[in-house]
């Protein structure tokens, strides 16, 4: 995998996490700061995908290589997911699934790091 860009995308999320921890206490919901790192890491999960797909081709087991694709697969889906039920929910509640994607997007990018560096 490119560290830079995961080192990047860990540090978005710890961003991220940050603002919904805010915006929890403060009981606010969804804004623009909280779309924009959103969609910062969006972009940058995006290019994870396409750097992690066309270097798949590394791992040599075939389990290994459906179990990494399957996760960059997998982190792409959460946020969005996460941010749609902030928007729709609209207590101070939403601003806790997004600080819990927050840490699930981190996790499964360290996973995919884990991953990567195991077996190639």
């Amino acid at each position: 995998m490119f560290a830079p860009l995961t080192v990047a995308i860990l540090i978005a999320c710890a961003v991220l996490f940050l603002l919904a921890a805010h915006h929890l206490w403060r009981d606010r919901v969804v804004d623009d700061p909280i779309m924009v790192v959103s969609g910062l890491v969006e972009l940058a999960l995006l290019a994870q995908l396409v750097v992690g797909v066309t270097r798949s081709g590394s791992i040599q087991d075939g389990s290994e290589r459906a179990t990494y694709l399957a996760y960059l697969l997998t982190v792409l889906v959460v946020l969005p997911v996460a941010i749609f039920i902030a928007i729709k929910e609209r207590s101070r509640w939403a601003m806790g699934v997004v600080l819990g994607a927050a840490v699930v997007v981190a996790i499964l990018v360290a996973r995919i790091l884990q991953i990567w560096q195991l077996n190639v």
